[in-house]
């Protein structure tokens, strides 16, 4: 093998890495609040590297979330075929079920509304449409629910995503109570 190859096979192990690292540090500070060299430092890598396997800090922040919706995609996978319930409306909050797990890793519910803040910018608004694009068509052939319930379970998402940021469940008001009736995360 030359050296040439072991490099192009070191980078193509490292770039996963370094996407969830991304995706951990740009959770956290959001993509104006988080550096390159921010990233490189939780990949254990140096900021040139980083650099090297994504030109762009764009291109680090995409990775990220490209990351978040594939995890995304097996837990709500995961939860459709979990489920004994065979009804469109049962297999979808089968999938609720297994989305409201996963985003008890705030990581993944964190870096989704980073990127909404940042949508304007063209590679991570184009990104973020995949990744819902992605999910809207996984919920409507998984389930051959009717628009309307795969745009409910959509909204009922964003909604989820609401009530945890906000910190909607912690507050002892009846505004509050509306918002998250009947829903909990663990």
């Amino acid at each position: 093998m030359s050296p040439r190859a072991s490099v192009l096979s070191t980078a193509e192990v490292r770039r996963p890495l370094v996407a969830d690292a991304a995706l951990s540090a740009f959770a956290r500070g959001g993509y104006h609040g988080t550096t390159v060299a921010d990233v490189a430092r939780a990949a254990g890598i140096s900021p040139a590297y980083a650099f090297k396997l994504y030109p762009r800090k764009e291109s680090l922040f995409v990775a990220a979330l490209e990351a978040c919706f594939a995890e995304i995609v097996v837990a709500l996978e995961r939860g459709a075929e979990a489920t004994g319930e065979q009804s469109p409306r049962g297999i979808l909050d089968a999938m609720g079920d297994a989305y409201a797990e996963l985003i008890g890793d705030r990581r993944l519910l964190m870096l989704q509304v980073h990127a909404q803040s940042v949508a304007d910018v063209p590679e991570i608004g184009a990104a973020l449409r995949a990744g819902l694009r992605t999910v809207t068509n996984l919920a409507k052939s998984r389930t051959n629910a009717s628009d309307e319930d795969v745009q409910r379970f959509v909204a009922y998402g964003q909604l989820c995503h609401l009530i945890v940021t906000a910190g909607v469940e912690d507050v002892p008001e009846q505004w509050a109570a509306i918002l998250s009736a009947g829903i909990s995360h663990p």
